[in-house]
């Protein structure tokens, strides 16, 4: 079964919005269909916090091998990470949000989602954005 970058995405997505505790579950599924994936938590001020968002990112999937250290891997995923901010800014800009990066990988396919409560007084919003990149298909 090949994998498409739809397929790819649903698990960016699976990743940012499950528990930390089905998190190692939901890894070891998608490993056995050949993506890798990985989780990371972030929060904060939306606005202060975007360069720790993509740091994150970054460091995550350098970590859990979904990237080689390597300038064209780097910028995929930092790219990917910019397009799911700014699809989540623009609910939240200027507000404090909390919630989780998650991110896949399958050949030539990478996919990042931003899953976020975003707190306003009692009142809590919830936002996704979600970036992909093609990127050469070298572990």
């Amino acid at each position: 079964m090949k994998i498409e970058s739809v397929d790819v995405a649903k698990a960016s997505i699976q990743m940012a919005i499950s528990s930390r505790e089905d998190e190692k579950m939901l890894e070891e599924n998608f490993k056995k269909r050949d993506i890798r994936t990985v989780a990371v938590d972030v929060g904060g001020n939306l606005n202060d916090s975007i360069t720790k968002i993509v740091e994150r990112a970054l460091v995550a999937s350098k970590r859990c091998g979904l990237i080689k250290d390597c300038h064209v891997h780097d910028g995929a995923v930092v790219g990917a990470t910019r397009e799911a901010i700014m699809q989540v800014s623009i609910k939240a800009n200027g507000l404090n949000v909390g919630g989780k990066i998650g991110i896949a990988r399958c050949g030539e396919h990478l996919s990042v989602c931003l899953f976020m409560s975003i707190g306003l007084l009692h009142l809590n919003e919830v936002v996704i954005g979600l970036g992909h990149r093609s990127i050469p298909d070298i572990y």
